[in-house]
């Protein structure tokens, strides 16, 4: 578990830094200089032109340093999401195969836990720490040591509900990346705002552009950081069903495939 958790810190961290690089060279490499070529084209039609609209360039909407940060994110949270969407589809994997091999119409008694229990502990070691194979497990022990089905039960729920808030808790990064997102975009809108109130006096002399500029800066960097925040939302909402479905799907597994077929011998019939 240990080495599993610093594998993820690991991955986490490279994939940032492979973000910032691919990101950051695109954006060198072609975002910015188209930008400033459309810019340039577009500033001097304006002055030569006073009826001439400029039209909406991708490459301008894109080119700010706030816009950069967004994507750069949103790469982040993807690279996270599909290692975590990759973990949750080989976990579903194992539901489709019969971990307690038992006969229709048999029955498990206490004293049999251990035999049904061995070929669940024959998994690989990474299979084992799936959330299918420790709730199976945990119920067969608990009947060993009770005797009681009512435990068995409640014991598979806890470990799923355990499950669960464990894998809520790691969407914390995500989360927090679906919320900076905006944030940094709302930065962008302060930071445009602000350079046009500073070249308010051009406009009042007749040059307004570049209080258009500053102003496409704002508008732009919260448009892009809405956008991109939708989409990262849409994908985190889609990771947090698969693994609802998960601990839902693994615990009717349980119930189906083990707790109906337990059975506590009567004591009186033993006497």
């Amino acid at each position: 578990m240990k080495q599993g958790l610093l594998w993820e810190f690991i991955y986490q961290i490279a994939a940032l830094i492979v973000a910032v690089i691919l990101v950051h060279s695109v954006y060198v490499t072609i975002v910015r200089p188209n930008a400033d070529l459309i810019q340039e084209q577009q500033t001097f039609l304006q002055q030569n032109d006073e009826n001439y609209v400029p039209e909406r360039s991708v490459y301008v909407i894109l080119k700010d340093y706030e816009q950069e940060t967004c994507i750069i994110l949103l790469f982040w949270a993807i690279s996270i999401i599909g290692l975590k969407i990759q973990h949750a589809i080989k976990e579903r994997s194992l539901l489709d195969n019969e971990l307690v091999q038992i006969a229709e119409g048999m029955s498990i008694l206490p004293e049999d836990s251990r035999n049904f229990a061995r070929p669940v502990e024959a998994l690989p070691e990474i299979q084992r720490d799936y959330l299918l194979p420790r709730a199976l497990l945990a119920g067969l022990h608990r009947f060993q040591t009770t005797r009681n089905i009512q435990d068995v039960a409640s014991t598979v729920k806890d470990v799923c509900e355990i499950e669960s808030e464990r894998l809520e808790t790691e969407l914390a990064l995500v989360r927090y990346i679906a919320w900076a997102i905006p944030s940094i975009g709302f930065l962008g809108t302060v930071r445009g705002i602000g350079q046009a109130l500073g070249q308010a006096y051009q406009a009042v002399s007749g040059d307004i552009v570049g209080v258009t500029v500053s102003l496409g800066v704002a508008f732009n960097s919260t448009f892009v950081a809405l956008v991109v925040s939708i989409l990262l939302m849409f994908l985190l909402h889609q990771l947090q069903l698969l693994q609802d479905r998960l601990v839902l799907d693994a615990q009717n597994y349980c119930d189906k495939n083990l707790v109906q077929y337990l059975q506590v011998p009567d004591q009186r019939s033993l006497v």
